[in-house]
């Protein structure tokens, strides 16, 4: 197909080196080039062929043609009290997702989305609330870092930057879209994308046991595990893929990633949504001490955040010091996450966006929803009109 009548364009931003070294190449140019446009993607930031100054004019009116740098639609920008900020965008196929910026003294985490919707539905998940709808392409991935950016002022490695921190933990399972969250990760980490370094990028999942093991494979990123429970009976409904994968294999894959580390000293992080009466008593903690005691970890325990529809509550201040502090004497370094955002619904938990056509179910929605053996796939889910 000639370029004129080309009618999709290749977008850019989601192109990883290799990727823009090979897009280069295809259209009769140095593979150099494809260095100079990462750096002005994900450094400079710009969305314009017209602002790539080292490339001449010809270059640039071609790449008009056959290309373009698009990230996705802001619909609305959120600031709260503390300082977080939430952006809502588009995506391609017409759901809302959401992307949160977390500020603290020495660091600036964002917290980055890989799917609108979720099919896992995680109990206590707003997001999995909302059923789910598609995978973000590697563009929609890294178009929500490239968002932040533009906004906040991060720049290129070896200099002051407003986003030090990447978490795959906003609305999706980043192992169910594991190709192109993979790519978005290499970018991030790339001196020519984000320069984030493999203990800054973190991805976090709820335990889909076959795409754990195969990522080990492929990058070196921090791991964060959704856990929650200490046991497979409660895990079962609080997490209803711990049906198809319990915890023994996941403890097992969490060992296998690992150990495919160079970096030794690295542990696993177990997050931990506590629950007023269900999960957060100290029988759980014992329980949970016994679970992890052959698995180097820290673990993040996350007070629950409210959301419409949900029939849990927050456990008291008393119950969570308890809770924590028989982690502690075990030997466990825990920590408490401090809520930021709920006033603009952008803590844990809270994300929901908005997910379009919910009722109408893809095939990768119906096999995920088909690992909790026990239950059918719904044909309505709580908010879908």
């Amino acid at each position: 197909m000639s370029e004129a009548k080309q009618s999709v364009k290749t977008n850019l931003l989601g192109l990883s080196r290799k990727k823009m070294e090979a897009f280069f190449l295809s259209i009769g140019e140095k593979k150099f080039r494809a260095q100079q446009a990462l750096k002005w993607i994900h450094h400079d930031k710009v969305e314009s062929f017209d602002s790539m100054s080292n490339f001449s004019k010809s270059l640039r009116e071609r790449l008009a043609v056959i290309a373009e740098i698009t990230g996705p639609e802001i619909v609305s920008s959120h600031f709260s009290d503390d300082g977080t900020c939430k952006w809502v965008v588009r995506v391609t196929s017409g759901s809302c997702v959401e992307t949160v910026y977390i500020p603290e003294d020495k660091r600036g985490t964002l917290c980055v989305s890989s799917q609108a919707g979720c099919a896992l539905d995680c109990s206590f998940c707003s997001t999995g609330k909302q059923g789910f709808n598609s995978d973000l392409t590697v563009a929609e991935i890294i178009g929500q870092v490239w968002i932040a950016a533009r906004h906040l002022g991060s720049v290129p490695a070896k200099k002051n930057r407003a986003i030090t921190n990447v978490v795959m933990m906003g609305m999706g399972e980043p192992l169910l879209n594991f190709d192109h969250v993979v790519d978005a990760m290499n970018l991030m980490m790339d001196d020519l994308g984000y320069g984030l370094s493999k203990r800054r990028v973190t991805l976090s999942t709820s335990g889909v046991v076959p795409a754990l093991r195969k990522l080990g494979k492929v990058t070196e990123v921090s791991l964060a595990v959704s856990l929650h429970a200490p046991n497979n009976e409660l895990r079962n409904q609080l997490v209803p893929i711990n049906k198809k994968y319990p915890l023994n294999e996941l403890l097992d894959a969490i060992a296998e990633y690992m150990a495919s580390l160079p970096d030794k000293k690295r542990v696993v992080t177990i997050e931990y949504v506590l629950l007023s009466g269900v999960n957060d008593q100290p029988e759980h903690a014992q329980q949970l001490i016994t679970l992890l005691k052959q698995t180097p970890c820290k673990i993040n325990l996350i007070p629950f955040n409210p959301f419409p529809y949900s029939n849990y509550e927050r456990p008291s201040n008393n119950a969570i010091r308890r809770f924590q502090e028989l982690l502690q004497l075990a030997g466990y370094n825990t920590t408490v996450r401090k809520t930021r955002g709920d006033d603009i619904d952008a803590a844990c938990g809270q994300l929901v966006g908005q997910v379009k056509d919910r009722t109408k179910r893809s095939t990768r929605y119906i096999a995920a929803r088909q690992l909790n053996s026990d239950q059918k796939v719904p044909t309505k889910t709580i908010g879908a009109a």
